[in-house]
């Protein structure tokens, strides 16, 4: 007997599917979500201004004084002036309003 004359395009892909199907979850569960929050960081970091208070990805406290493009003077306790990275800034509250704690 010789083996069915049948469409064996349709095997191959659906030996792929299980490979697609997991490429869509990572991307749905892991990359989408990396992306989102990445571009609300860097929302957040565009919209700090003076008297926002911060902290760094350090832990160091402070209150924005002084901002150029991509440097940010805060003042920490006791008058403290310290020079960071707009990037190192991890949380903050803007206007007075609460530090996010998620």
């Amino acid at each position: 007997m010789s083996p069915p004359a049948g469409n064996s395009t349709g095997s191959g892909l659906t030996s792929l599917l299980p490979l697609l199907l997991i490429i869509v979850v990572f991307y749905f569960f892991f990359i989408r979500p990396q992306m989102k929050k990445t571009k609300e960081e860097r929302k957040f970091r565009e919209n700090l201004k003076k008297g926002d208070k911060v902290i760094t990805i350090g832990g160091i406290h402070g209150k924005v004084i002084e901002m150029a493009e991509t440097t940010i003077i805060i003042e920490v306790e006791g008058q403290n002036r310290l020079r960071i990275e707009k990037s190192a800034v991890a949380l903050g509250s803007i206007s007075g309003q609460p530090l996010d704690k998620k």
